[in-house]
């Protein structure tokens, strides 16, 4: 079970409709605005804060939105932060959840596209910056490193996405479920969890939305780092035995695994 007080989790669940998973690690300047957006957006949903081991004032931004923050000891990386989060999820009875960046380049308003995908019975949902929508504009060698992704998923998965890395997700209770226990905790987690959710055998799939420049802070990019971890994950995926589905995609939705 989700243990608070090891945790440093300050303020409680309201249950509402879901949870808004946030993992925040030094995003003081960016945070205030997102939070505002998601009161004024989607005020339906529960928030969560998961601060990884910030050194700013994250924490102090996170309390006065009156979102539920939980504060690390020290930094997990943002797969450990979302495992938090996922945790605190289904601990506390939430059914549905998402995932929703710090920064400020999440845009509010489209949330509801992303559950309208899960009530019409997808299992996780992806929010694709490349399928149509909006102008969302990368570098040439992260656009070059997309495509490989993508082929790579593809073969490994099989099942083709626009968007591998989005951090703009949606999950009913049996994804929540599985997360909880075994999300990714390597860079590149996003890549490494949608091919585990396809080879459980849920049903996922991609909806188009428009997305922002960051708000504030700074991202973390590097070339070698990138380069190395592209090849840990394709190692690690190749070599990870595929899992037999658990349920037929058709039942899964309102299954939770016990």
């Amino acid at each position: 079970m989700f243990n608070g007080e090891n945790f440093g989790v300050i303020g409680g669940p309201n249950t509402k409709r879901g949870l808004v998973i946030i993992p925040a690690y030094n995003e003081q300047e960016a945070l205030p605005g997102t939070l505002a957006d998601l009161r004024a957006l989607a005020p339906e949903f529960d928030v969560v804060i998961i601060d990884d081991g910030s050194s700013d004032d994250t924490v102090s931004a996170a309390l006065r939105s009156g979102a539920v923050c939980i504060k690390l000891p020290f930094n997990l990386g943002i797969g450990g932060a979302l495992r938090t989060g996922f945790r605190y999820a289904v601990d506390n009875g939430y059914t549905r959840a998402l995932q929703f960046d710090a920064d400020g380049q999440h845009d509010a308003s489209q949330i509801h596209a992303l559950m309208d995908a899960l009530d019409a019975g997808a299992n996780m949902v992806v929010g694709s910056r490349f399928a149509g929508v909006g102008d969302y504009r990368v570098s040439r060698s992260r656009r070059i490193a997309m495509r490989l992704l993508r082929w790579s998923i593809r073969r490994l998965a099989g099942q083709k996405f626009t968007d591998t890395s989005s951090g703009f997700r949606a999950f009913d209770a049996p994804v929540l479920h599985l997360f909880a226990n075994d999300y990714p905790i390597e860079y590149m987690d996003s890549v490494e969890a949608l091919v585990m959710a396809c080879r459980a055998g849920f049903d996922v799939r991609e909806v188009p939305v428009t997305m922002h420049e960051r708000a504030g802070g700074q991202a973390s990019n590097s070339h070698l780092r990138l380069s190395y971890h592209y090849l840990r994950l394709l190692v690690s995926l190749a070599s990870t035995p595929r899992r037999k589905p658990t349920r037929k995609p058709a039942d899964a939705a309102g299954t939770i695994p016990s």
